[in-house]
């Protein structure tokens, strides 16, 4: 029997003996992947406004129910008075404050427009630019059904309009958890993989078992490889119960092949679990390994354009995703369940992975070493 095998028997035999372990690898996952995709979310909802109508005109009247009837915004203030809406927002309960002149309905029948005033809570920059641009939307939809309503020669400049149709290609119905559960699903993977792979070696040596392992013949990559394989195949577990998870609660099948994604995350967890085991190899104990992934870990997720879109970011950091191994899953598994992307179109991102893998787990090897 070779020496990797008897490792390998070893290491499987540990974590189908730690219930925790276990847990981690089937309960966790399944949790965040459902609660996740469900809290984090880009749309803005339940905005707090506040209204003060001067004009308790008839437009007036159908413009304020109009914003209100969307499930944008929460009506909290309809005052006559600013100072009292000013003090809402000042308060946090109100978001936005909409003013309406005395003049509204006056202005756009007899001058041909109307001005609006709009007062942003900017803390919240995310909610208080969507909820403005929302508001906005609503604002012009209004005065577009306004003219076609009233237009009439001579009462408003008949100006040519571009009528614009669009279609919405790979997400059809522009649902936010169909783009997201495939990044989150990228993070449970790395997460469960770094952390398990992180602690693996350092828990040899405050259990006194590396001393045993180390006077043995055994050699440096065999023990290298004997701690990634088993990480190895839970990842790719972990992978397929997202997956499942995916399909029941949220109806999500990936367009392109399931081949594709398992080829690519295949050699992403090579990359993941050997900076887990380069981690393991340097740290004397399991609390410093902990913290050293949570800090990596940390970095990798909040620049990987899980959340925030990696061309909006600035040149360095755009550079900086380039070395982030999450950058290129997160756009791989999105390119192959949105797109149908086939091998040939993830090609730039598996050779970058690939060299990724070779450097990283070399170095896991060369940074292990063995003593008497």
């Amino acid at each position: 029997m070779s020496p990797l095998r008897y490792i390998l028997e070893k290491e499987f035999k540990q974590i189908f003996r730690n219930p925790a372990i276990l847990k981690t690898i089937f309960i966790l996952p399944v949790i965040q992947l459902i609660m996740l995709p469900m809290a984090a979310d880009y749309e803005i909802k339940n905005i707090n406004i506040a209204v003060v109508n001067n004009d308790h005109g008839t437009l007036s009247t159908d413009l304020v129910q109009q914003i209100t009837a969307s499930n944008y915004f929460k009506l909290v203030s309809y005052t006559n008075g600013f100072n009292t809406a000013m003090e809402s927002l000042e308060s946090d309960r109100a978001d936005l404050i909409l003013e309406i002149p005395n003049n509204f309905e006056t202005s756009l029948f007899k001058e041909k427009e109307a001005s609006l005033f709009l007062a942003v809570n900017a803390i919240n920059g995310v909610k208080g630019s969507l909820g403005a641009a929302y508001l906005n939307n609503i604002i012009q939809n209004f005065n577009q059904s306004f003219r076609n309503k009233e237009l009439v020669p001579g009462r408003f400049n008949e100006i040519p309009q571009i009528q614009i149709s669009s279609s919405n290609w790979y997400n059809p119905k522009m649902n936010y958890r169909i783009f997201m559960v495939p990044g989150i699903l990228v993070l449970l993977v790395t997460i469960v993989g770094m952390n398990l792979s992180s602690i693996n070696i350092v828990r040899e040596k405050e259990m006194g078992t590396i001393e045993q392992i180390n006077v043995t013949p055994i050699q440096k990559f065999h023990f290298i490889l004997g701690k990634l394989i088993p990480f190895w195949v839970i990842g790719l577990i972990v992978m397929s119960v997202g997956f499942i998870v995916a399909w029941l609660v949220y109806g999500i099948i990936p367009l392109g092949s399931y081949f594709t994604l398992y080829f690519f995350a295949a050699i992403y967890l090579l990359v993941i679990l050997g900076i887990g085991l380069l981690i393991s190899s340097y740290s004397e104990n399991q609390q410093q390994a902990m913290l050293v992934t949570f800090f990596i870990l940390m970095i990798f997720v909040l620049m990987g354009g899980l959340y925030t879109s990696i061309d909006s970011m600035p040149e360095w950091a755009k550079w900086f995703t380039k070395f982030n191994p999450i950058s290129y899953f997160i756009e791989v598994m999105r390119m192959v369940v949105l797109k149908g992307s086939n091998i040939k179109d993830i090609l730039p991102q598996v050779l970058a992975m690939l060299g990724y893998a070779v450097v990283i787990n070399i170095w896991a090897v060369l940074s292990y070493h063995k003593r008497s």
